[in-house]
């Protein structure tokens, strides 16, 4: 599967992702040139990567918060990664369809 772009509700504000599809229903997700974070599906619910070597790769730098402009510091609570994992199935489902 091909990276894809996903808008999820942040606060008031609308953030978008990219989300890169990795091995083992792992996904990267880039904000802003870096990595921000991945998640992955275990069949039942949505969870955050925690091992670094899944989630950072040579490709991509990792994502660095506090720089000045138009970005959202955004961060990868249980509730904000339940809202990416809605969004990525519903990617799923417009392929399927």
């Amino acid at each position: 599967m091909e990276a894809f772009d996903i808008k999820i509700a942040y606060g008031t504000q609308e953030v978008s992702l990219t989300v890169l599809p990795a091995e083992n229903n792992i996904y990267r997700l880039l904000y802003h040139g870096g990595i921000l974070g991945a998640v992955c599906f275990d069949g039942r619910d949505w969870d955050r990567v925690t091992s670094d070597t899944l989630i950072y790769t040579d490709e991509y730098p990792r994502y660095m918060p506090g720089k000045v402009g138009e970005r959202i510091e955004i961060e990868l609570t249980d509730h904000v990664i339940d809202r990416i994992g809605w969004e990525i199935e519903l990617e799923f489902f417009e392929e399927v369809a």
